[in-house]
């Protein structure tokens, strides 16, 4: 039998019928066509598409000037700002790669980096210089340093050879920019806030950050020219990926320096924000803010969240403020989300704590991501869709990076079996979602049970005292392990004792699953908002909790 179909005999791939996937491309698209619509805010400052394309190939341009080679990493430390929004078009449009390094890191965390990226240039805004100028005399060969001089912002030094502005000025705003022919071309650099050891290079190719800004805008049913804050740092993933879902959608990027209640809520009303993503705790914040920060908004307003399971409470809590929360999942590894909570209409008749316990599960995959499932992590054969059988959860497809820069051995044992492991433990619904009960180095093994630190946690949440809590393993001498609770009270006259949280625990859960000891004050956390719960751990077997 001949196996040449008609539909494959003299039908080939050409320039006609086939472009590598860029989302630099929609970055040219909404200049095109909306060329005089409002593309990016920061304070009185507002930039069009057509304006931000401009300035995008500009970049490009410059870099190019500066000797910036295909293939070659140019690095940004700075916030929520027009200028980081624009990195993620200018440096891929010559050809580089954008590396977003994370700002709470120290200067040798930084150094780091930029020695392991090799980076040729680095952008930085004048609030990161004291950390960056630390940095570049640990390395033999410093890249060329650009400032961002913030009008808004007038602390820290300029410490580059030359400010992003004259940088501007300098490259051609009618650059061709070279079309990306390879879609496996990587597109950006992301290291991993890892606990322990150096972070890892997460690199992204040009096909995954098009297919999840699509993929994001799917899933959140984004309508057409969203306005959109930056609540989630532009670092972490990319921001999502929504650098370039803005684009595609032609909406508005609203920067935002300081991620504080007051400012989120006043620029929700002032430029009438339609869409913010955070980590549960940036929603806890804006759950607790003084209730005149609250008032005055008469518009639907969207909250994607993830970054660590959010508690059924905390979802409650914004969706009682008429926030719509979409809770999502993913990691660095998968160019941020790539499951989601999928709404169904037959949950809208349930009562506000049952939605908010639905939409604490992760969920679902997400559009444009090809595998899902919840599987042992030894044999890879998926666990029982029963809500109790405990595995890891894998990922497969477009969604999934590349590969970790210089690390073989590392993305080999990732991708081993050919689906990508997360490390992080769930169990799999009858309908098909499926819901992290923790990461694997933080279930507790109680006198050979698992306890989930989150089903925990979830518990301390609703308790009405308590703004924040991490649960982690505490050494016992009789049970192997018990939980600690940690947690942060919120500010008010009204006091709580250890004991008093431990029979609240008891009085909602089973008794063995309940801390035994509780430890109160401020918890750690990464910049993403993430609580460092091997700090906790640390903490918890080294003194006598309270």
């Amino acid at each position: 039998m001949n196996n040449n179909s008609a539909f494959e005999t003299n039908l080939d791939q050409n320039q006609a019928n086939y472009t590598a996937l860029s989302p630099l491309t929609y970055l040219e698209r909404a200049a095109t066509v909306y060329p005089s619509r409002v593309a990016t805010v920061h304070g009185e400052i507002r930039r069009t598409w057509k304006e931000v394309y401009q300035r995008c190939c500009r970049l490009a341009s410059a870099l190019q000037k500066l000797g910036v080679k295909k293939g070659e990493a140019v690095s940004i430390m700075a916030p929520n700002l027009p200028e980081h929004f624009e990195a993620h078009f200018g440096v891929p449009m010559c050809g580089a790669v954008l590396n977003s390094i994370n700002t709470r890191l120290d200067s040798a965390a930084v150094a780091f980096i930029l020695k392991h990226a090799e980076s040729k240039v680095l952008i930085v805004d004048r609030e990161f210089s004291a950390v960056v100028k630390a940095a570049l005399t640990m390395l033999e060969s410093p890249p060329y340093v650009v400032d961002i001089d913030d009008p808004y912002y007038t602390e820290g030094e300029l410490i580059g050879a030359t400010q992003y502005e004259a940088l501007l000025d300098s490259g051609d705003a009618d650059f061709v920019w070279p079309r990306v022919k390879d879609e496996w071309n990587a597109i950006t650099l992301n290291y991993t806030s890892g606990t322990t050891g150096d972070p890892k290079g997460v690199v992204y190719h040009h096909r995954g950050a098009y297919l999840n800004a699509v993929s994001n805008a799917i899933s959140w049913g984004m309508q057409q020219h969203p306005v959109y804050l930056w609540t989630l740092p532009m670092f972490h993933c990319n921001g999502w990926c929504f650098p370039w879902t803005i684009a595609a959608m032609a909406g508005v990027s609203v920067s935002l320096r300081h991620v504080r209640a007051d400012h989120i809520f006043n620029l929700i009303k002032s430029e009438k924000v339609g869409y913010f993503c955070g980590a549960p705790i940036v929603l806890n914040m804006l759950n607790s803010a003084d209730d005149a920060l609250k008032a005055g908004i008469e518009h639907p307003v969207k909250v994607m969240t993830a970054g660590a399971a959010p508690p059924a409470a905390v979802i409650a809590g914004m969706e009682k403020l008429g926030f719509s929360v979409t809770h999502v999942y993913g990691l660095t590894e998968t160019y941020g989300p790539s499951v989601v909570c999928v709404w169904h209409e037959e949950w809208d008749d349930k009562t506000l704590e049952e939605k908010a316990r639905l939409k604490a599960r992760q969920g679902v995959r997400a559009p444009m991501l090809d595998g899902l499932m919840v599987a042992d992590p030894v044999t890879l054969q998926p666990v029982p869709q029963d809500g109790k059988t405990m595995g890891e959860i894998f990922m497969q497809g477009n969604l999934v990076m590349k590969g970790y820069l210089k690390n073989p051995e590392t993305t080999a044992k990732a991708f081993d079996g050919g689906w990508f492991h997360s490390g992080d433990l769930a169990v799999w619904h009858a309908d098909g979602y499926i819901e992290i009960k923790d990461r694997s180095k933080d279930i507790i093994i109680s006198g050979g049970e698992n306890i989930s630190s989150i089903e925990v946690e979830d518990v301390l949440y609703s308790h009405p005292m308590i703004q924040e809590a991490a649960v982690v393993a505490k050494s016992d001498e009789k049970w192997g392990e018990t939980p600690c609770a940690f947690v942060a009270l919120k500010d008010c006259d009204k006091e709580v004792t250890a004991e008093e949280i431990i029979k609240f625990c008891r009085e909602h859960m089973a008794h063995f699953k309940a801390p035994r000891h509780v430890v109160f004050g401020p918890l750690p956390k990464t910049s993403t908002g993430k609580i460092q719960k091997f700090l906790l751990r640390e903490q918890a077997n080294a003194t006598e909790s309270e």
